[in-house]
């Protein structure tokens, strides 16, 4: 598990310090290999951060565009442990995201530490249905939840094709081992203003 906010990476900057495209912490890190012996978390905690001046909004605190970013620093963490890093994406394969449900839960502010869990739902040959839960580094409430799905893509032609057996194997395993948490109430559900009568 790591902790990391986003940094500037010089690799990705010009003058003046400004990135030139989102930098996730992860990057240039690689992954570690995997061992078919080691037990799987239920859920995974891979990423921690804190929360970053930059990220807090009018309303002092985390903005909600920013919830979506660190789940994304959450899904590099996950796409690392599985072994997609910056050499797999080299030979023009990576994860992408075709749908997010975020559901806020409660505020964060500047400074304040949080901790990010993810857990597989579910998987085929070429989609990865992924749950994340944002919560508070210290107090371990709920902060906010994010259900993704995820299809793998061949880059250069643009549309997703199946993973690698090695990469399917490993989400088996996974998914295996969170089969044993409670599915969340919240997946799978429709946005809406229910009426009566």
């Amino acid at each position: 598990m790591a902790d990391a906010s986003h940094p500037t990476d010089a690799s990705n900057t010009t003058d003046a310090d400004k990135p030139t495209r989102v930098v996730t912490p992860y990057e240039g890190t690689g992954h570690r290999a995997w061992d078919d012996t080691a037990d799987i978390p239920a859920p995974l905690t891979l990423h921690r951060t804190t929360v970053s001046p930059v990220w807090v909004d009018y309303n002092g605190h985390m903005s909600e565009s920013c919830y979506l970013l660190v789940f994304g620093d959450n899904a590099d963490a996950f796409f690392r442990y599985i072994g997609i890093d910056e050499r797999y994406r080299a030979k023009g394969h990576s994860l992408y995201t075709v749908e997010t449900h975020l559901h806020n839960r409660r505020e964060v502010a500047e400074g304040e530490p949080i901790r990010l869990t993810l857990r597989v739902l579910d998987h085929d040959a070429k989609r990865v249905h992924v749950f994340h839960e944002m919560h508070h580094g210290t107090t371990g409430t709920l902060l906010a939840t994010a259900e993704q799905m995820l299809v793998h893509v061949d880059m250069e032609r643009g549309r997703s094709c199946p993973m690698p057996a090695a990469l399917l194997q490993r989400l088996a395993a996974i998914q295996q081992a969170h089969t044993a948490l409670p599915r969340p109430e919240v997946v799978g559900r429709p946005m809406g203003i229910p009426r009566r009568g």
